[in-house]
Formats: structure tokens, sequence, C-alpha cells
């Protein structure tokens, strides 16, 4: 009888129940697409240990030795020490591998016994748990600050002070605001007007929302809003190369799923991604531009800007 082919195994979760997996699996899609079955434990904090989810205590189950457990990133699987701490041994004692897709993580069995990858794996789960905290801390104590200076976080009737908590470490996490938007049932214009009042966002991506002398508020829901189009780019290579990486979620997964061009030696990549999202992108270039960087550097950077200014409007 012939031994048995290993099989990747997906895991994918997210925190609460108005969020989605949609980053997940299209970091993920090529397994999914060629059958990988697939865990899920929607809806479920990063506090509840891996080992205590129903959806990874079922990919456990049925997992034989030698099989890999694929994540889209550690923060799905892990954000504690206390955590990797418990998941390790327990992985070691089945004989499975623990692989991330993205990240600097990519090229390493997370599973792995030895003394090298252990020091990594905590490392990893104490910054992850320190920025987790951090996060929270930071959101609630713009939310204390919002209201001490007596600024009203959306509409009172439509979302209490734990929702705007909610809301704003959804957005940190990687929500859109439109998909905010659709989930609470408030205007896109409140949602942003909530996330500049808790300092969620550096600049606005709506600067009118912040006025409320035009008379009009948020109850006039049959008025036009600001939109957030969704426009193709053609990025200069240098840029591409250090925005795959990138810490923010959205750009990551834009410029990951974007189209390389190749033009004489030089390449550029076409991102479709909204202009808010081009233009986090260009914020976390702005070394690039700054003075003392190199030439090309700048040049990549102000090619960039340009584009992004001579973008539309409105889709």
């Amino acid at each position: 009888m012939s031994e048995r082919d290993p099989v990747d195994r997906v895991y994918l979760r997210h925190s609460t129940d108005k969020q989605t997996d949609a980053r997940q699996r299209h970091a993920l899609k090529k397994l999914i697409a060629a059958g990988a079955p697939v865990y899920e434990d929607p809806a479920t904090s990063s506090r509840v240990l891996s080992l205590n989810r129903e959806g990874f205590k079922r990919l456990l189950e049925e997992a034989a030795v030698g099989d890999t457990i694929r994540i889209a990133d550690a923060a799905r699987l892990f954000r504690s020490v206390a955590d990797v701490l418990a998941l390790r041994p327990a992985l070691a004692r089945r004989g499975l591998h623990l692989r991330v897709e993205n990240g600097l993580l990519s090229g390493i069995d997370l599973a792995a016994e030895d003394s090298a990858t252990t020091m990594v794996v905590q490392v990893l789960a104490a910054v992850l748990e320190f920025q987790r905290s951090m996060i929270s801390e930071n959101t609630r104590e713009g939310v204390a600050a919002a209201e001490a200076a007596g600024k009203t976080l959306g509409r009172p009737a439509a979302l209490d002070a734990g929702e705007v908590v909610e809301l704003v470490e959804a957005y940190r996490e990687g929500a859109a605001v439109k998909a905010l938007a659709r989930q609470y049932g408030i205007d896109p214009r409140t949602v942003r007007r909530v996330l500049d009042n808790a300092g969620a966002r550096e600049v606005p991506d709506d600067l009118s929302s912040l006025l409320d002398g035009d008379g009009q508020g948020d109850a006039d829901e049959g008025q036009a809003v600001a939109t957030d189009p969704v426009v193709a780019l053609d990025v200069p290579g240098l840029l591409a190369e250090e925005l795959r990486t990138a810490t923010d979620t959205a750009v990551r997964d834009a410029f990951a799923a974007g189209q390389t061009i190749r033009r004489g030696q030089g390449y550029s990549v076409r991102v479709s991604a909204p202009l808010s999202v081009h233009q986090a992108a260009l914020d976390l270039c702005s070394a690039l531009g700054a003075e003392g960087a190199s030439p090309s550097g700048r040049k990549a950077r102000r090619v960039y800007a340009d584009r992004i200014a001579a973008a539309p409007a409105a889709a």
C-alpha cells in the first residue's frame, strides 16, 4: 500500500460577525482552488486560544502526520505568547507543519522545534500581543478624549460606546469605510467622523465630512456622498517592491494582486484599488521622497503622486 500524500489544510478566522475573511481567501486562493480543505472560525476573538476554537479543533481531528496548516497571516491563529506556547507542542505531537502565506515568516515552518524557529516565533508572538494591546488602548483613549472634548461619535441612536470601539478596531484591522457603513447601517461620512474623532486616521478621505455648517448633517440620505473610486494606476517597480510587504493590509493585498508590466529594462505594477488605498500606499513611501533619498526613489514617488493626483475623483 502506498503512503498517503500530505495534505494542505487552510485555516481562516475573523474577529466579529461584521468582518469577513475575503482578504485571507484571496491570499490563499490557489490552495482553495486546488481543493484544499478549509476550516473556519468566524466571529471568533483572538483572545480565544486557537486550541479552544471549534474550527481549529476540527482541523486537528482530521489532520494526519505530515499535513500542513496554511494561514494568510500569523494573527489569524495567534496573538499572544500563551497561545503560541500552547500551540506549537500540540502541532509537534501530531507531526503537523504550519506555514504563513504572506510576510517575513512565509518561508518558515512555524511548528518546527529547532531553537532558531522557537526564538523567532516567540518574539513574533510577543510583538503581536503588544500591537494588539496598543491598538485597544489607543482606541479607547481616543474615544474617551473625544467624548471629553464634547465630540459626538456617530449617531447616538445608531452607535453606542461599545460599537464605536468595535468599529474603530475593525477599521484598524483592515475593514473598509464603506463596508463598515453598510454593516452598521450608517452613512460613510458618519464612519469617517467616528474614525477621525477617535484618531484612527491621520487624514480624512473626505474633508467635507468634518464640516458641520452645511446644514445637511448625516440625516439627508438622499444626497450624494463622497466616493472612493477604484482606479487602476501604474506604480513604478521601485515602489511596488516596497509596498508588497507593507504593514497596511489593504495596501499589501492590493499590490500583491497587481499586474507586472515590463518596460525596457524597468517595470511597473498596475494596481487596481480604491483611491484611498493608493494614497495610503504613497504615504508609506514618504521616505523615498524625502531629502537625502536616492534620485530614483524621489522620481518614482513623484511619478506615483502625479498619477494619483490625475486620477478621476469619482468612478
